[in-house]
């Protein structure tokens, strides 16, 4: 049959019509979809082509000290930043903002960085714009296409370096926070707390972003800023009230001998921490807005170390204070009580097995009861009160006290102590027979395998002045606490406190006595391999009804003599008030043998000794710490 005979072609015909219209049926079914049941989902693709996200930060909350008066706050301030629809872009745009602001090469680089992390937004040039920042680049807005100037909250520390190490810093959030959910609920460029009680609470001083909107073209270039879309206004975080005394931090910072390193603790025997102050610090300031990667790289790389909180992140071996401990410790089991003498009487040695292990004082002490031992921080008797105690027990004790665990203090970071919790420690570090009982030594005196923080001997002494219960300490009253007893019976505790009043009335640290009240407290030496030892003084007033307990250490240090006056001087303040008529302790030099400090190895304010590889000089690791038979006698604690 022909193909083209008019039957044929009527039949192709409405197959033709049938495929056109079915075509035209789908065609107009998806339009329909598309324009009908699918507008929102569309409409929102074309909303978010045409608009772009910049957030709003929220203001942060204030923190308050005890009264009311400010250690952080918030302000207004100015921040900067660039859209660009590519990497490109935004390079010929630096460049031409380099010309009106100053960037190195290396924040250059971060604000790429922030753009490649996420596109959508403006990449943040300046966190902390000044105003004359501001105008200068206003007058050259039509050279910088996509720039973008807001108003944002800025955070500052009136203080400065004297609450660094306890109110911390701010930062913006990066991608690796954001994989690890360090921070809930933040974004990208969210400022949240890197350290101190910033980060330690920052759930509650964050607030909630906010966001606004601006407009750009089809190729991404902004057209318009305001009014491209309704904004959502952010919330403000809330305050934190602290317990601390921001005059008595002050003070602390203006009396501090600057040619040491170290830290002090001021805290109530509830455990509410009126003080804690480090150094050397930082300027939190400088982390306003973003720190220089100059800045930043200095701060690592300072051998001072001061991003460094040593109130809680350095492990010191307590030396004399802790015999405090070891007294406890033979007091709880009966082993000994406040009269009790020791066979072998202080010649300034004591001898165990085919080792001397020597007294601080070369002459000796004689024949001294507990009372006596602890004013003079007899090294001999508390070898001696070690052994009746026994190896076993008295890291069981140890750990009972809470010396082989943090104090859980609100701040982060806090180190944890070494105390080996049971003999074993030694079978598995040294083998069953690499070690003697001679480790015992060692610890009664507060050496060998025995490394405390600053604020976990503050804790202990906190339960010497109150009734025997260690308080967990705190800077934010806290849900519940995890306090611990040392089960001593009153009259024990009351014999301790005057043992500990005779320290300073005429012991080791009778230049840190007041006229005005009584001060219990106890000086220390902590043996350093990498340089002049470690001074502690640790004490707590009125001895007869303590309101406060005071600890600080002062690093290459010397004697705890050197330490004690300025550890008085803030507790006096404390007591008395900012306004009681003089402020320093009575400094008369008595000619005690416990004020004598140790041949100084090295001079305390110079750089720290070249075999430390720029790390400070402080306690070693248990790692390196030798076999407690291995050396022919622990240096002598000076007390």
């Amino acid at each position: 049959m022909n193909e083209f005979h008019p039957s044929r072609l009527r039949a192709r015909s409405i197959q033709a019509r049938w495929i056109l219209g079915v075509a035209f049926v789908v065609l107009l079914g998806a339009f329909f979809r598309t324009q009908i049941v699918q507008f929102d989902r569309y409409r929102l693709r074309a909303e978010n082509n045409r608009l772009r996200p910049v957030p709003l930060q929220p203001a942060r909350g204030t923190v308050y000290d005890r009264v009311g008066k400010v250690i952080a706050e918030t302000v207004p301030g100015f921040s900067v930043a660039l859209f660009a629809s590519s990497t490109d872009s935004l390079r010929q745009v630096l460049r031409r903002f380099r010309q009106v602001v100053p960037l190195d090469t290396a924040d250059v680089e971060q604000v790429i960085e922030r753009y490649l992390q996420a596109r959508y937004q403006p990449a943040l040039v300046l966190g902390n714009a000044t105003r004359r920042q501001v105008a200068r680049l206003e007058e050259r807005r039509a050279i910088l296409p996509g720039l973008v100037i807001q108003s944002e909250p800025r955070r500052i520390y009136p203080r400065g370096l004297a609450v660094a190490h306890l109110v911390g810093y701010v930062g913006e959030v990066n991608q690796a926070d954001l994989d690890e959910k360090r921070y809930a609920g933040a974004r990208l460029g969210s400022l949240v707390g890197r350290s101190g009680l910033e980060q330690q609470y920052d759930d509650t001083l964050r607030g909630t972003s906010g966001m606004r909107y601006i407009e750009v073209d089809a190729r991404g270039r902004l057209v318009r800023e305001q009014g491209a879309a309704p904004t959502l206004q952010s919330t403000p975080g809330k305050v934190l009230q602290t317990t601390i005394d921001l005059d008595l931090q002050l003070y602390i910072d203006s009396i501090w001998p600057k040619r040491y390193s170290g830290a002090m603790i001021a805290m109530t025997p509830k455990g509410e921490i009126r003080a804690l102050y480090s150094t050397p610090a930082y300027d939190p300031n400088d982390f306003i807005g973003g720190i220089p990667t100059v800045e930043w790289r200095r701060l690592n790389t300072d051998p001072a170390l001061p991003l460094l909180n040593r109130a809680l992140q350095v492990k010191y071996p307590p030396g004399s204070p802790f015999k405090l401990a070891t007294a406890a410790a033979a007091l709880r089991r009966g082993l000994a009580d406040l009269h009790t003498h020791m066979p072998q009487s202080c010649r300034g040695a004591f001898r165990f097995g085919n080792r001397s292990f020597k007294c601080w004082n070369k002459a000796g002490h004689g024949s001294l009861d507990l009372l006596g031992a602890v004013a003079q921080s007899c090294d001999v008797y508390f070898y001696q009160l070690g052994l009746k105690i026994q190896l076993a027990n008295l890291l069981a004790d140890g750990v009972s006290m809470g010396f082989g665990q943090r104090t859980r203090l609100d701040l982060v970071n806090e180190a944890t102590p070494i105390w080996p919790p049971t003999v074993d420690y030694y079978d598995r570090r040294y083998g069953p027979r690499g070690w003697t009982n001679a480790a015992v030594l060692n610890l009664a005196i507060g050496q060998g395998e025995n490394t405390q923080t600053l604020v976990n001997m503050v804790r202990f002494y906190g339960a010497l002045a109150g009734n025997g219960r260690a308080p967990t300490p705190y800077i934010v009253q806290p849900d519940s606490t995890h306090d611990y007893e040392l089960g001593l019976r009153p009259d024990q505790l009351d014999g301790l406190r005057k043992s500990l009043v005779a320290v300073v009335e005429r012991g080791t640290g009778a230049r840190s006595r007041l006229k005005e009240f009584a001060v219990a407290g106890k000086t220390g030496t902590a043996q350093n391999p990498h340089g002049n030892d470690h001074g502690w003084f640790i004490a707590f007033a009125p001895a007869e009804q303590p309101e406060i307990i005071g600890g600080a250490i002062f690093e290459f240090g010397g004697h705890g003599s050197e330490v004690g006056p300025y550890v008085v001087r803030a507790i006096r303040r404390y007591v008395l008030g900012p306004d009681s008529a003089g402020d320093v302790p009575v400094r008369q030099r008595l000619d005690l043998p416990g004020d004598a400090p140790r041949a100084r190895r090295a001079r305390p304010d110079t750089a720290l000794p070249a075999d430390t590889g720029g790390a400070p000089a402080v306690a070693p690791a248990v790692e390196s710490i030798p076999p407690p038979e291995a050396p022919a006698g622990p240096p002598a604690d000076s007390g």
